[in-house]
């Protein structure tokens, strides 16, 4: 009986990536890892199953239409959605053991439903941090976390690139004065402008009850410009008799003031009020990054402040502010664009090609090198000498050494540079020294 043999595919909406795209990929993610650990966070991990009842706590809807259930005998699971549900969980859940402010970063796979189209995935990478106080938190904390975004995008690689800033009190005091009560439906057809534009965020406004009047008002007054001084000025001019519109404006003056003193410079943020995240959580400062030169990839970091994490798993007030990266998405449209491109085939710093006989001496000096830090590979197969070259040569590794019965005898061995072509020989002390200060 002949075997069937199943076509290797994978589902759609799934990233898989080659050796060299995933050397790629996971140094953006050291990168990232890294600067939330240079500023204080730390990490977690949370399961990608959680109990259905945990992830739907806020109630169905979208969420509910995306999740991916997990059934396996009678309770009910699902996969994580985002990292911030599990998140509220957590700190419900370890609360009398955290210290306040909690810091934490979070890396991990989360899963969605999305309709099948390019560039949307299943099955992702999101890297956030968060802050979150024990009942109150400092606005302060709202001016740090686009230090952190600025370091980061800054260690990826990026120039130009400009952190978006607005406070949601601002549009829904604003929203307020012109005696409009559903804000939320508001903000989430402005958070639609750089999507649908103007017209259509009009049109939507429209159907659901506004008046012309007011979208006028209401355009004209999230297309205030000028520099961040003169937008904050020109809110203060307005003389808007609302406590939360001045709340807001006096928390994103006290914000960009703080920015600074981060030492992020003027021209990477921006305040600008069509910024709105539809998200109702947000209920402060809220962030958009984009990529000067390609606007096109839209935000590739997002967040905000919001006035209580946890409240559908414990009675203890967790406000707090924090923002994610999604990775996978980011590194497709960065591929996609051309920004990026794998560059390493490989890891290895130095290959070992042993002559026929001299097996055991590769092995040994590869042990040698591996101990003191350098990554090495011994080429194990017998095969022709042009062959194991060719196969350090394919994976760009930079060096091989080759051992044979002279570099026994000697203890001296030739170091090929597979760049340049050339060769010299050191004794072992002297060709580590030359491997590591190449690193």
């Amino acid at each position: 009986m002949s075997k069937t043999i199943v076509k290797p595919s994978i589902l759609p909406g799934f990233m898989e990536l080659t050796p060299p795209e995933q050397i790629l990929f996971n140094q953006m993610m050291d990168t990232i890892r890294k600067n939330y650990e240079k500023f204080g966070f730390l990490p977690i991990d949370t399961p990608l199953i959680e109990k259905s009842e945990v992830l739907l706590a806020k109630g169905g809807g979208e969420t509910e239409k995306q999740i991916y259930q997990v059934v396996k005998g009678s309770t009910e699971m699902s996969l994580r959605f985002d990292l911030t549900v599990p998140l509220a969980r957590y700190v419900a859940q370890y609360y009398s053991q955290l210290n306040f402010p909690y810091r934490r970063y979070h890396i991990g796979k989360v899963y969605r439903g999305e309709r099948n189209q390019k560039g949307r995935f299943r099955e992702f990478y999101q890297a956030d941090i968060d802050i979150i106080g024990n009942g109150s938190l400092d606005i302060v904390n709202d001016a740090e976390i686009p230090s952190v975004i600025y370091s980061t995008f800054k260690d990826l690689g990026f120039d130009e690139f400009t952190i978006k800033m607005n406070n949601r009190k601002i549009l829904s005091g604003f929203f307020n004065s012109l005696g409009i009560e559903d804000v939320q439906l508001i903000l989430r057809s402005v958070d639609k402008l750089e999507k649908i534009g103007i017209e259509k965020v009009k049109d939507e406004l429209l159907e659901s009850g506004i008046t012309k009047e007011q979208i006028e008002k209401i355009l004209e007054f999230i297309t205030i410009k000028g520099n961040n001084d003169e937008i904050i000025q020109a809110l203060n001019d307005l003389e808007i008799d609302n406590e939360i519109f001045n709340e807001g404006v006096d928390e994103l003056k006290t914000v960009l003031k703080y920015l600074r003193l981060f030492g992020v410079p003027e021209g990477n943020f921006k305040v600008d009020l069509t910024i709105a995240r539809g998200l109702d959580y947000y209920t402060g400062t809220v962030y958009e990054t984009f990529l000067d030169k390609y606007p096109s990839i839209g935000s590739v970091c997002s967040g905000g402040r919001y006035d209580d994490l946890a409240s559908y798993y414990t009675k203890q007030k967790l406000p707090g502010v924090g923002i994610s990266i999604g990775l996978t998405r980011l590194f497709y449209q960065l591929m996609e664009a051309k920004i990026i491109s794998p560059e390493d085939a490989s890891l290895t710093q130095v290959l070992i090609i042993p002559m026929e006989g001299y097996l055991d001496e590769g092995i040994k000096l590869g042990a040698n090198l591996r101990d003191i830090g350098i990554n090495t590979q011994v080429y194990l197969e017998e095969t022709k000498l042009g062959k194991k070259f060719n196969y350090g040569d394919k994976l760009k590794i930079p060096y091989v050494i080759v051992v044979g019965e002279e570099e026994k005898k000697s203890g001296v061995y030739p170091l090929r540079d597979m760049k340049t072509g050339e060769q010299e020989m050191y004794k072992l002390e002297d060709l580590i020294n030359v491997l590591n200060n190449d690193k």
